[in-house]
């Protein structure tokens, strides 16, 4: 495939851009790149997963505008390894295993950005695949438990917290 902006040399380089739903495929040369001043792997000014992540974690930009009584991010500091929110948005890892106690307030919404949810939903490994599938139909079950409680459809209720119980006891016996 030629470069999209020459046409001469080969595209090495292929970008997929999404903005608003409507994506767009560039496929471009180094060349090219290094004009447009795109980022190239393996170069210097190059891209790598830590800046990726250091564009993820900036929340400033997100909390704007609201004033709370909470540490901003950006001011929360491990007391184990002394690293700040500030310095793990700019290196994009963490100084120690404590550090993800310390800055767990704000790895949630970046979880949910990235993964667009904070649970996993993927495939269960067979080996304890019945223990899991019991808990998110228990989990499920005391969603629809809690909805009908507040519908005061309390006949319903008796019986979603019975199959709660039955279902709880199974994992028990395993």
């Amino acid at each position: 495939m030629l470069c999209q902006e020459c046409g001469v040399r080969p595209a090495t380089l292929h970008f997929t851009k999404i903005v608003n739903g409507e994506k767009t495929e560039f496929h471009i040369c180094e060349n090219c790149a290094r004009e447009k001043g795109e980022l190239i792997p393996g170069t210097s000014g190059g891209f790598s997963i830590h800046s990726l992540l250091s564009g993820l974690l900036d929340l400033e930009g997100a909390s704007k505008g609201k004033s709370t009584a909470e540490p901003k991010p950006h001011e929360v500091r491990c007391e184990e390894c002394g690293m700040t929110y500030g310095q793990f948005s700019k290196l994009g890892r963490f100084g120690c295993s404590s550090c993800y106690k310390y800055f767990d307030k704000g790895l949630d919404p970046l979880i949910k950005r990235v993964h667009g949810s904070t649970s996993h939903v993927g495939k269960i490994p067979k080996r304890i695949g019945a223990q899991i599938q019991f808990k998110r139909q228990i989990d499920e079950l005391k969603e629809q438990l809690q909805q009908a409680i507040v519908e005061e459809e309390f006949e319903s209720a008796a019986e979603l917290r019975d199959q709660i119980r039955k279902l709880e006891k199974e994992i028990a016996q395993e």
